[in-house]
């Protein structure tokens, strides 16, 4: 949206009148003092008060561990300039300490907040006092710790609580309790994980009962779950720092209290919709009582930490542009507009309207809101001046420091005035009132045996659905239509583009104090970061899946070919399941086309399923007879779970198994079976055997270039006449490609690269051009683009034959993982 389009109307007058007004002692400006409570509310508000911090205020989103020392928290009985300020926490914090996050009950009684009390000098991060979750009672004036355990609060940092309608709290945190039981059943010590971007530990979405007991992870993200709120539906809305691969954007999700039904709700297309078409990301969202989402858009590193406030129409978009379903071709947007009409800059410098920090929207059919304003100065020198067109034009006066302080916004005739009025050196912000309201319904966590079966809880697993990988954004993309791959008189196996689906884990990624692990662990590139492989389960000819994957993890799943290689493009958002959850997924989606597709209310399936009861799919085996609408997968596993599941079960082997085929009414034989097994390797295996044998939720297949991939090019591989002696032909990989002489000079022996010594020097050749190859031989991410490596051992090339059909799926995985040297930090060298 472009805000230099925008009317300030009358807002923008009574903004630049009261600039010169409430600039503080010394601030410069001209004007009086201030006159009589231009507003008064009749219940208490809250609110932080911090210095301006030495080096600014820009701070960067994605650092949530910011400490800003001298921040407090204070209350006033009515939100009025007259009303007495009373600090809340400055008999703990001695005025050392910082607050954030304040929010209140749904009965107006109390708030919850979150405070580190003063650093020790001297002391290491770790023996520092955390970021713990407090509750203050208003009419009692009592203030408690929610979490009375010393040992228990001090876990990880805790921010950002808000109040669920049943009076639990859900907060923000780097506790990861449910991921560090999983790093124990992976055979790694616990630790908090770090960010993608390896820069503080992520914190996740947890819950925890009113008293601090039963803390539970509910969001398993691999970088930042933030600010959650609770819509007028009872879902918890938050902001989510999206970071896989290249990307790297924060936009609104939503999900159950229990972690369940995680869906996108807002933002992925619509980041570049700031100031002259700046990049913005969604943050702090809070529902209004008109339906809409407030939330304020800035991007991650704003100018005085500052951004504009947006009113967003999540109930019928997904984008900006992007309508649901019930919406497509009636709405086109936009679904933001700005919340209040001066012109606030979401690009450096100075901006007209000035900046917000936060908002809080008021629940009394008023459309108020309560927010921290920084209005628009610059600086002459030594002299603070209020903005005008003319200079903001000549563009030659920097910004003023901050001076944010505590207004009420009023759309009803579009004035904004003070309530606590702003000071010189300081920031006032999250500001929030205590106002009795009616909670949001209550959605009950799922209870196992009730919701869903208990077994799958014990498992530790879910169930993924997909109802065809050839559903992308509800367009048919099968070649000659999904019905014609169905069906096998009509299709074989061969001829059907997707074959196999992996799904795929993040690593967790320990900070320098746990292991302190070389960088070049990553290998040619840290894109990708560190991958792990869950398993493999076949895509039905109609295109769907349906397969057990391990709850309490983030995953992301990749269309494979015949030969195990990735088709289509990266999915780049971790997904989850809790245990016993059934994830269900239309298809897949081409992120080139700017259209959103992680919202269940976008797009009809394409897959239609089973058009009869009782009877197979057409030209299919009869002992597979489908109920009305099922997919195959979905045939094929409620048939198989009458006795063992088995079909439902991934593997970490590639296997295909034609099971759809009728001879006598596709009047053809069955497609011939084939395997991919890490058993048939004569070099070391990336996971354990009994996880080759038998799958279960904690298995992993974890490839490390020199354990896994190195051994290839020197393993034996040599041809005896009948005698057994004598050599017919040696195709040893390292036969020829060692030394000076190296054939097509590619040097696959040991030793290190002159170009990164903790590199062999084979890996540097192979993906990499600084050892003398004017091309690289593979490439990291796609084994699919390793057209050099993979065509001399196709049929007919010049190599076929050499490696086996198992030996290839290794590399192919390990190329389209990303190439990573190592996959796991705690096999990776120190640093």
């Amino acid at each position: 949206m472009d805000t230099f389009a925008r009317d300030r109307g009358a807002l923008v007058t009574a903004l630049l009148a009261l600039a010169a007004c409430t600039s503080g002692d010394g601030g410069g400006t001209p004007g009086g003092s201030q006159g009589p409570d231009p507003v008064v509310l009749d219940f208490p508000i809250a609110y932080v008060k911090h210095p301006v911090p030495e080096m600014g205020m820009q701070a960067d989103a994605r650092q949530v561990l910011e400490f800003r020392e001298g921040g407090d928290l204070f209350v006033r009985d009515r939100a009025s300039p007259s009303s007495a300020e009373i600090s809340v926490t400055g008999e703990i914090t001695g005025g050392l300490g910082d607050v954030r996050d304040v929010e209140p009950s749904y009965d107006g009684t109390k708030f919850v907040f979150a405070m580190r009390e003063p650093l020790i000098e001297g002391a290491d991060e770790e023996d520092q006092p955390t970021w713990n979750i407090w509750e203050f009672d208003v009419p009692g004036r009592a203030l408690r710790r929610v979490i009375p355990s010393d040992i228990i609060a001090e876990e990880g940092h805790d921010v950002a609580p808000h109040y669920l309608p049943d009076g639990r709290i859900v907060f923000a945190s780097t506790r990861q309790r449910q991921s560090r039981a999983i790093l124990l059943d992976e055979g790694k010590p616990q630790f908090e994980a770090q960010d993608e971007d390896r820069r503080e530990p992520a914190f996740v979405l947890h819950v925890m009962d009113a008293d601090g007991s039963d803390i539970h992870q509910i969001s398993f993200n691999q970088s930042h779950d933030l600010e959650p709120a609770v819509l007028d539906d009872g879902r918890i809305v938050f902001s989510r720092w999206d970071n896989a691969g290249s990307q790297s954007e924060m936009n609104l999700y939503a999900m159950r209290p229990d972690g369940s039904d995680l869906e996108l709700l807002y933002g992925a297309q619509s980041h570049m919709t700031g100031t002259d078409g700046s990049e913005v990301h969604f943050l702090d969202p809070r529902p209004m009582a008109n339906g809409e989402l407030l939330v304020r858009a800035q991007p991650f590193s704003a100018e005085d930490s500052g951004g504009q406030l947006l009113g967003i129409d999540t109930v019928n978009y997904v984008e900006d542009t992007q309508a649901n379903l019930a919406n497509s071709g009636v709405l086109s947007g936009p679904a933001q507009k700005l919340a209040t009409p001066n012109e606030v800059l979401t690009t450096p410098g100075p901006s007209p309207g000035g900046r917000y920090s936060s908002a809080f929207p008021l629940r009394d059919g008023t459309g108020r809101l309560l927010v921290s304003w920084n209005q628009c100065r610059l600086l002459d020198g030594e002299r603070i001046i209020p903005c005008t067109e003319d200079l903001l034009e000549a563009g030659t006066l920097p910004a003023a420091p901050p001076l944010y302080g505590i207004w009420m916004y009023d759309p009803r005739d579009e004035t904004q005035l003070p309530v606590v009025t702003p000071t010189e050196g300081w920031v006032y912000t999250d500001a929030v009132a205590l106002q009795t309201l009616t909670p949001p319904p209550v959605l009950p966590d799922r209870v196992a045996g009730l919701d869903f079966e208990a077994e799958l809880a014990t498992e530790g697993v879910g169930i993924l659905d997909i109802r065809s990988v050839y559903d992308f954004d509800g367009v048919d993309v099968a070649p000659a239509g999904i019905a014609a791959l169905a069906d096998p008189a009509l299709t074989t196996a061969a001829e059907r583009p997707a074959r196999f689906l992996r799904i795929e884990k993040a690593v967790s990624l320990p900070d320098e104090d746990v292991r302190d692990f070389t960088g070049t662990a990553f290998g040619v590139t840290a894109a990708f970061g560190m991958r792990e492989i869950l398993g493999y389960v076949m895509v039905e000819p109609d295109g769907s899946v349906r397969a057990k994957l391990p709850a309490n993890v983030p995953f992301a799943v990749t269309v494979l070919d015949a030969n195990g290689r990735r088709i289509g493009p990266r999915h780049n958002n971790w997904l989850q399941v809790r245990p016993g959850e059934e994830l269900r997924c239309n298809g897949c989606h081409d992120p080139g086309n700017g259209l959103s597709h992680g919202r269940s209310d976008l797009f009809d399936a394409i897959n239609d399923g089973a058009t009869t009861t009782g009877q197979p799919f057409p030209n299919s085996n009869p002992a597979l007879f489908a109920d009305f609408g099922e997919t195959m997968a979905q045939v094929r596993m409620r048939i198989s779970c009458q006795t063992d599941c088995a079909a439902l079960t991934p593997r970490l082997d590639i296997v295909f198994d034609d099971v759809w085929t009728d001879p006598v009414a596709a009047n053809r034989a069955p497609d011939p079976s084939f395997a991919y097994r890490y058993a048939d390797l004569q070099t070391p295996a990336p996971t354990s055997a009994d996880c080759t044998t038998g799958w279960r939720a904690g298995c992993r297949a974890a490839i490390h270039y020199e354990s896994h991939i190195h051994p290839l090019w020197s393993k034996p591989r040599v041809t005896l006449a009948a005698d057994g002696v004598t050599v017919l032909a040696d195709d040893t990989c390292t036969t020829c490609h060692a030394g000076a002489a190296a054939a097509a000079g590619l040097e696959l022996t040991d030793g290190a690269s002159a170009a990164e010594p903790e590199h062999f020097n084979a890996y540097r050749e192979l993906l990499a051009t600084d050892d003398g190859q004017p091309d690289p031989v593979m490439f990291a991410g796609r084994a699919d683009d390793s057209v050099r490596f993979f065509t001399v051992f196709a049929p007919g090339g010049t190599h076929a034959g050499r490696l086996t059909a198992a030996e290839l799926k290794l590399v192919s995985e390990w190329l389209d993982l990303g190439a990573q040297y190592f996959n796991d930090p705690f096999a990776a060298p120190l640093d």
